[in-house]
């Protein structure tokens, strides 16, 4: 059986930008391998981070039930700790709920588990904007496309079931 073969510290640039491109042409698999084989040789590349949780995200759509979408979940989160800055943590925390809650609309999820993803997403992009350069509005614009996802698939949550109250009955009622 063949090895994996590791790739030499001066080919990063290239790679990252093979990576980034895969990741264009809607080859996420392709930009996943790439980074992995990156953070091989350099385990805390942001740039490989970053890109791996976007190309694991991207095939989200492509599994066809919620456990395996829920795995892949799984190893975008782990990834998200391997980024230093607020910014960066709170936006592709961001971006992995939204895109875990689009997955889950494709498996005909329950609209309001999708809203309360949906919702979270647009707690992290929240909390980004307020730490992101003026210039930079992604989290802004992150947060729209959730709302217009709420919208456009009229998601809702469930009204709140009201409280029985126990004490409303007295012992005088049979029991039957």
């Amino acid at each position: 059986m063949s090895k994996i073969r590791t790739i030499s510290v001066e080919s990063i640039p290239r790679a990252i930008n093979k990576a980034e491109r895969y990741r264009l042409l809607n080859e996420p698999r392709c930009a996943e391998s790439i980074c992995r084989d990156v953070l091989a040789v350099e385990p805390g590349h942001p740039d490989a981070i970053k890109i791996l949780i976007l190309a694991i995200t991207d095939q989200f759509s492509e599994y066809g039930d919620r456990e395996s979408v829920s795995e892949r979940k799984k190893d975008a989160e782990s990834l998200l700790e391997g980024l230093s800055d607020d910014y960066s943590k709170r936006y592709y925390t961001g971006v992995m709920l939204e895109r875990w809650g689009k997955g889950l609309l494709r498996v005909r999820c329950d609209s309001q588990t999708v809203l309360e993803i949906l919702q979270s997403a647009m707690t992290e992009y929240d909390e980004a904007s307020k730490v992101a350069d003026t210039d930079n509005q992604d989290a802004v614009l992150r947060w729209n496309t959730c709302v217009r996802l709420i919208e456009r698939y009229e998601l809702k949550s469930k009204p709140q079931e009201a409280a029985i109250h126990l004490e409303a009955f007295d012992d005088e009622v049979p029991f039957r």
